[in-house]
């Protein structure tokens, strides 16, 4: 359902013009990238929507988990370069020296590095779901969600190299990390080939893949509520610990978690947990909000 008037008028921060915002479910939101005429490709208000709105749920208390979806024919078919030569190549060609230029062009990149960064800083798990094209920038959105769901027709292209630049938002440090085949993950690096969605789910991209659109929505935001009805303090620490285990030693890890848990341990959510298991699927666990 639509979320109401009253929820976004207490907020101006849910409001967007490229991203439509609803809730089908208690403490769950799903985010729609919504330029369909475009494919969904990222221009440069798009990409700050983006960022604005997980950091917005990221700190909404009756958000839990979120679904990241694209409305029209493909998910998302990349950045917008039309929108990037008229508003950044062009802006960067009034600079009057190439250090200038390269000072304005590290200010861009690393807002739209942030954005993206925004899906794996927020606290509440993200699932991608993914249908038909998901094209270079849409590729680095999806390897910073927390899971990927795909429908059967999908097809991922990590594409800068056709337009003659490095990947540098993300797709190149997050994917590795994710498939763990080095070999794939350099191939369609320097060949900018599609890769189908059994490949994808074969090398570990993808953890499911769904015969259509209202299917994946449908399981991917089943999905959602199946996270939300948890712990919220359990869900975000544990999203906390995974991203902190990535980068780090195995010791400094379990130091991370340790210091995490000596508070959260002492949580309400431990005994409402325990007493629900304990009740063999009787009882329901109802936590507060975070």
């Amino acid at each position: 359902m639509r979320l109401s008037a009253k929820h976004f008028a207490e907020t101006s921060a849910a409001s967007f013009k490229h991203i439509i915002l609803n809730s089908p479910s208690k403490y769950v939101y799903t985010v729609e990238l919504n330029r369909p005429e475009k494919s969904n490709a990222l221009n440069k208000e798009l990409w700050s929507e983006l960022g604005n709105c997980l950091r917005f749920l990221s700190s909404n208390e009756k958000c839990r988990s979120i679904v990241l979806s694209g409305k029209g024919k493909h998910f998302c078919a990349g950045i917008d370069l039309s929108d990037f030569v008229q508003n950044i190549a062009g802006a960067m060609a009034t600079k009057s020296d190439v250090a200038r230029r390269a000072f304005f062009a590290e200010q861009i990149v690393k807002k739209f590095q942030d954005d993206i960064t925004a899906l794996e800083q927020c606290n509440k798990p993200v699932i991608a779901a993914v249908h038909n094209g998901c094209i270079g920038a849409g590729l680095n959105l999806i390897t910073a969600c927390d899971m990927r769901y795909c429908t059967s027709d999908a097809w991922f292209q990590l594409k800068e190299v056709e337009i003659g630049i490095a990947a540098d938002v993300g797709v190149l440090q997050r994917m590795p990390k994710i498939v763990a085949n080095d070999s794939f993950m350099r191939e369609i690096s320097y060949t900018a080939r599609k890769v189908t969605s059994d490949e994808a789910l074969r090398h570990g991209l993808v953890s499911q893949v769904l015969t259509d659109r209202n299917t994946l929505l449908n399981e991917a935001i089943c999905l959602a509520e199946k996270i939300a009805a948890k712990s919220p303090i359990a869900v975000q620490g544990t999203k906390k610990a995974l991203v902190y285990a990535r980068d780090h030693t195995v010791q400094d890890s379990l130091d991370q978690v340790r210091t995490w848990n000596l508070s959260m341990l002492q949580s309400e959510d431990v005994a409402k947990a325990a007493q629900a298991s304990m009740s063999k699927g009787n009882t329901e666990a109802q936590f507060d909000d975070v």
